[in-house]
């Protein structure tokens, strides 16, 4: 029986259509984020979408599908199709049908060595499962059937199906069964306690090295206790997701103290270890001199080790075996932390894989990966376990709000000429480095003064030019890492407000009083690194971070415009597009009135 006061609308292909001018649309979006994923959220109706990958992120953290049809049907305003209700019922109920729990140590003494094998059990709930399971090829190599016994000092508690349907595998095959399994719709709930790796002291502190008080915000003590659970079977391993300068870091930190053990974070450059340590020296009880480099310039290992992708995913032949790996196992670690854990490279997936005994939490502000890989990231780090969307945060002011501007700007005629011709990736070319948007961004810079301004692009004579013009310092991957901690520290410290960078600044950098980002290329409508630009605006202020994208209009530089702003449309952030003529066509920006109507889109 159709209820029209309720703001859910829930169709057969399983999207939910949320209304969000009805009293009760806030209400409904908080039930909806555990196990709906936000999809488009433009003016009126916000769409959501329910995966299989969503319902078990939310069964693993307890959200029964039970709970999922309640809280649909309280919100729905037309009577759920049939379909879906099946769907949700028999798609959740497959998390937990399939489980890993502890399996016998065999200790053998040879020639004066003792060696240790260590094995799990895979339990089936099912004949079905277990016979689907025992004829698939690739699993076939890693499982072996067999009696389930009782392991010494195991206390897991399974059902008479389950001890009748095993497996045994090799703890080493733990990560990679997971990834198999999962490829084949059946996601495992691991149950094996992890190790608590060496005890190490750390503490936060109540206030800063600088003097200020230092307060952890209730949202990231919630992402702490989402991740830490009880400290038992199936809790210690999983994702969190916060918006850019909702202060990740910070839940890094916290996860430290709390679980007292070595920890090894991974992140995404130089400049990123070294604000992590910076942070670390700032906030803890830690002093710089515990805390190691291992990176291109420094490789240092101590009970805290910070570490970057790049230089774990070196080897010095194409096919040969990577040399830094052997930094996962060079100390009795008990967290790794990954940061950015969406640009996780595929190599270090593979070490993931073996990884499954270690606390392991990834720090993201978006799972969005361009290459589809984010049941890696839910099989292999861990299921999503908190999530915050970025208009909440915003609305209570804990990051920054956000205007965003594209500005379409006309090409020569003889550019058009010259692009119609082109292949599809010389167009991209043409349209990104259009040389009209040099003079649009010195009109920006020009207008808006008192900004701290990003411009941020691909092409590195683009850039180049644009900082001769405006007589601004530049970063791109050639320039020396001291130079660019040189160059940030200049920007945070308000000696220069203009800064031109290239990719390299996409991730894990901390400018927190920028105020303005002006995009004049990116790379092929990548939505990941849009949601990382705007991110570099998001730390909170005082006044509205203004996010402009400069593209050539009736090109693909458009349509790579389109793409990259799905991103921030889900996450509820509205664009206003101003068709350039002359400079006149900023005048717009100076009412403030309009700003702030325009912000009021998509909440």
């Amino acid at each position: 029986m159709a209820d029209l006061e309720n703001p859910l609308v829930i169709q057969s292909d399983r999207t939910l259509m949320l209304d969000i001018h009805s009293p009760r649309a806030e209400e409904c979006r908080n039930a909806l984020i555990p196990f709906a994923e936000l999809e488009k959220s433009p003016e009126h109706w916000h769409t959501y979408r329910v995966t299989a990958l969503s319902l078990w992120n939310a069964s693993s953290v307890g959200f029964t599908p039970e709970k999922v049809i309640q809280a649909m049907e309280d919100f729905s305003r037309y009577e759920i199709p049939q379909s879906v209700k099946v769907w949700v019922q028999e798609t959740g109920e497959r998390f937990g049908k399939i489980r890993l729990v502890p399996g016998p140590v065999n200790e053998r003494t040879e020639n004066g060595k003792t060696s240790r094998d260590e094995y799990l059990y895979l339990v089936c709930r099912s004949p079905y499962i277990f016979k689907q399971i025992e004829h698939n090829g690739p699993l076939k190599k890693q499982l072996i059937p067999c009696e389930y016994v009782q392991p010494e000092n195991s206390s897991a508690e399974l059902t008479d199906d389950e001890k009748r349907f095993c497996f045994m595998l090799n703890l080493t095959d733990r990560g990679t069964i997971k990834q198999n399994l999962l490829a084949l719709n059946w996601p495992v709930k691991d149950d094996v306690p992890l190790i608590d790796g060496d005890p190490m002291e750390i503490d936060l502190r109540e206030t800063t090295t600088s003097g200020k008080k230092f307060e952890i915000r209730e949202y990231q003590k919630g992402a702490a206790r989402a991740f830490v659970g009880d400290k038992g079977p199936g809790t210690g391993f999983g994702t969190i997701v916060l918006p850019c300068g909702a202060g990740k870091t910070i839940v890094g930190m916290l996860l430290m103290s709390i679980l007292k053990t070595n920890t090894l974070i991974v992140t995404t450059n130089i400049s990123a270890v070294h604000q992590w340590i910076d942070e670390l020296v700032d906030k803890t009880s830690l002093a710089r001199e515990q805390i190691a480099e291992y990176t291109g310039e420094n490789k240092d290992i101590k009970s805290v080790t910070v570490a970057t992708y790049q230089v774990l995913t070196w080897r010095p032949e194409k096919t040969g075996p990577y040399p830094h790996f052997s930094l996962f196992r060079s100390r009795n670690w008990g967290l790794i932390i990954y940061d950015e854990v969406h640009m996780l490279p595929a190599p270090v997936f593979r070490v993931a894989a073996e990884l499954q005994a270690v606390r392991r939490v990834g720090l993201t502000a978006t799972l969005v990966r361009e290459d589809g890989c984010e049941g890696n990231v839910f099989s292999l780090v861990g299921p999503k376990r908190y999530d915050v969307p970025w208009k909440e945060l915003e609305r209570d002011r804990w990051i920054a709000t956000a205007e965003c501007v594209e500005v379409r700007i006309p090409m020569s005629d003889e550019l058009k000429f010259e692009y119609v011709v082109a292949g599809k990736r010389e167009q991209n070319k043409i349209a990104a480095t259009n040389p009209l948007k040099v003079q649009i961004v010195k009109t920006l810079v020009e207008k808006f003064p008192d900004d701290k301004i990003l411009i941020i692009g691909q092409y590195l004579d683009q850039l180049d030019q644009i900082a001769k013009t405006l007589g601004a310092p530049i970063i791109t991957g050639k320039t020396k890492n001291s130079t660019r901690d040189e160059i940030y520290t200049s920007f945070r410290q308000g000696k220069i407000n203009v800064l031109v960078v290239s990719k390299v600044a996409n991730f894990a950098i901390d400018l927190p009083d920028a105020s303005m980002a002006i995009e004049v290329s990116g790379v092929f409508g990548s939505r990941q690194e849009e949601a990382q630009r705007l991110g570099r605006l998001l730390r909170p202020k005082e006044r509205t971070a203004r996010f402009f994208t400069v593209v050539s209009k009736d090109t693909i530089d458009e349509e790579f415009g389109t793409k990259r702003q799905k991103f921030l449309g889900e996450q509820g952030y509205s664009y206003r597009i101003i068709r350039y003529e002359d400079e006149s066509s900023f005048d717009e920006l100076a009412d403030q009135n309009l700003i702030e109507d325009k912000r009021g889109c998509g909440q």
